[in-house]
């Protein structure tokens, strides 16, 4: 399965040290980039949307390597060749790190995937240095900044006529104690870069003006006041999200859906899905459109919306500008995402696609969890909790052709819970 070959303290702080390393590794490897087709891809970081990554190029027969400092569920695929740890896309020396890494295995010419919010971060706002290595499947920074913070979101969602929740983005308490709202509403951070009790959170929900001046000061120690949205909540669960999700090339869809994220965790603005399943919403399908055709954008994309039944329109809540927690949809639905980004970052030309079929994707732990809650809160019944007979189903963990990881999901998942819990305890912070 691979050997686990992670770069030394003393290579990190090596690369650190050498403040020319990034430019002198970029020349060197230009010129061969340039001649050299993609033998491989490497994952940076991510959950389920990595595995997703790892299964359908693995199966395609593409060499798979994954870096990670955080979830490590992706190593345990089949599919993944070489896992490594990593300092981790906050850390200092993280681009210079993956030039070292580069260098030592060979690896110019491979499609790097960022995972996560902080993984496209890095790999978006140092897109030129980086595509002299590696063939990227992620959009430049003048195009991703646009998704990963929640403000230039809704800026760039008004100015192109899609519609969007109200927003404040408040400079301090003061601000945010004047304005005028009607509750509940709920908190966000701008941005996920870095994880803590805030950001690890869908969202915090006010009922009232006390609790939300509070939640507002607890959430500008762990963030800041300049990364904080207090939002209006749209009243319904998973059954009222949509998504559209795809793979775009240079301003035109390669394969794209839409799905209804019907059941989440937690119930009201969940943190995961836990069932997902293809629809037909041409409303969704045109905004995403707009959205992402005005940017030219490029590579793997999820736009978030909700419908708000107070005034029938589908409003735009997130865009991720890389792979998703449920691309595993795409195989069920015969549109394989990951491996369509892969062509589209190597210049291959793909013809589009389409939707596909109609599909369906479950995390089973939490979709039991989310189940039982519905049930117990009279928002379903057990008949309507039963699944479509014969629909292609995808599982968030679990593959036949590779099980491991679905038998690592539960332990995985109460090791990360326990730590969390014991360093909150003991008054660090999580990672």
């Amino acid at each position: 399965m691979g050997k686990f070959v992670p770069l030394t303290d003393v290579e990190v702080r090596t690369a650190a040290s050498q403040s020319d390393l990034t430019r002198v590794n970029a020349d060197k490897f230009a010129t061969e980039a340039a001649s050299v087709k993609s033998a491989g891809a490497l994952i940076l970081g991510g959950a389920h949307g990595s595995l997703a990554i790892a299964r359908s190029l693995g199966r395609h027969g593409i060499d798979v390597w994954f870096a990670t400092h955080d979830h490590p569920i992706t190593k345990y695929s089949r599919y993944t060749k070489r896992r490594v740890a990593w300092p981790g896309p906050n850390h200092p020396a993280a681009v210079d790190w993956l030039l070292t890494f580069a260098a030592r295995w060979k690896l110019n010419g491979w499609v790097l995937f960022p995972g996560g919010d902080a993984e496209l971060r890095l790999v978006s706002q140092n897109y030129a240095v980086l595509s002299q290595v590696f063939r990227i499947a992620a959009p430049p920074w003048s195009v991703a900044q646009w998704a990963h913070d929640k403000k230039l979101t809704e800026q760039h969602a008004h100015a192109v006529g899609i519609a969007a929740p109200r927003s404040i983005y408040p400079a301090n308490a003061a601000q945010l104690a004047e304005w005028q709202c009607t509750f509940p509403v709920i908190l966000k951070p701008t941005v996920h870069d870095v994880p803590n009790p805030f950001t690890r959170a869908k969202a915090w929900r006010a009922d009232d003006r006390a609790t939300l001046m509070t939640l507002y000061s607890e959430a500008i120690g762990h963030v800041g006041a300049n990364a904080i949205v207090i939002q209006e909540m749209i009243a319904g669960g998973g059954e009222a999200q949509f998504s559209y999700a795809g793979v775009w090339d240079r301003g035109k869809p390669v394969a794209a859906m839409v799905a209804r994220r019907t059941r989440q965790f937690p119930l009201d603005f969940g943190f995961t899905s836990t069932f997902v399943e293809t629809i037909e919403r041409p409303e969704v399908a045109q905004a995403a459109e707009k959205f992402l055709r005005s940017l030219n954008f490029s590579g793997l994309v999820e736009l978030e919306f909700k419908y708000d039944a107070r005034d029938g329109r589908y409003k735009l809540l997130d865009v991720n500008a890389r792979v998703w927690a449920w691309a595993g949809i795409g195989e069920a639905a015969r549109l394989d995402f990951p491996y369509l980004a892969y062509c589209v970052a190597l210049g291959e030309p793909v013809a589009p696609i389409g939707s596909g079929r109609s599909a369906a994707w479950v995390h089973a732990s939490r979709n039991v969890i989310a189940m039982l809650q519905e049930l117990a809160r009279g928002r379903t019944t057990i008949r309507n909790l039963m699944p479509v007979v014969g629909r292609p189903l995808a599982f968030a963990a679990f593959a036949g052709d590779d099980p491991l990881p679905g038998l690592m999901e539960m332990p995985l998942t109460l090791g990360r819970t326990l730590t969390r819990r014991l360093r909150s305890v003991f008054g660090h912070s999580a990672s």
